[in-house]
């Protein structure tokens, strides 16, 4: 999930404790958006200026038509925070991992919700030195 921490920041999801995820009007984004279950977790990323993925959060509420779209297809998630990482990983960094050359924030840097599979989640987990509670 990708956001520009001018817009909306993990710091801005830790102080709400939970957010609609709307706005995305990309038809690719938005299946992504349909694919996930309540209970998926999702890495943060802030686009912009800082290009870095900084925490994780997890779907507490599946997609459901976005509210600010005056047509139904066009959907959101809600998330809530589950924990920051212990140390930014930015994009250049992901781009120097061999293992993770593939992975639609290298290779479709524009979406704004995509996939990731279990295999590069955990590597990004461990680039930023962060263990999630079992």
């Amino acid at each position: 999930m990708k956001s520009e921490p001018g817009t909306y920041s993990w710091d801005d999801l830790v102080r709400d404790g939970r957010t609609v995820w709307d706005g995305v009007r990309n038809p690719e984004a938005r299946n992504h958006l349909a694919g996930m279950a309540r209970g998926d977790l999702a890495l943060f990323y802030h686009s912009g200026d800082g290009k870095a993925v900084v925490g994780v959060a997890k779907v507490v509420r599946e997609s459901f038509p976005d509210p600010k779209a005056d047509d139904p297809k066009w959907l959101a998630v809600e998330l809530a925070p589950v924990k920051p990482l212990a140390r930014p990983v930015s994009l250049a960094e992901i781009k120097r991992q061999r293992g993770l050359a593939g992975i639609p924030l290298v290779k479709r840097a524009r979406l704004s919700v995509m996939p990731l599979d279990a295999k590069a989640f955990a590597a990004i987990l461990a680039l930023g030195e962060t263990r999630l509670p079992a």
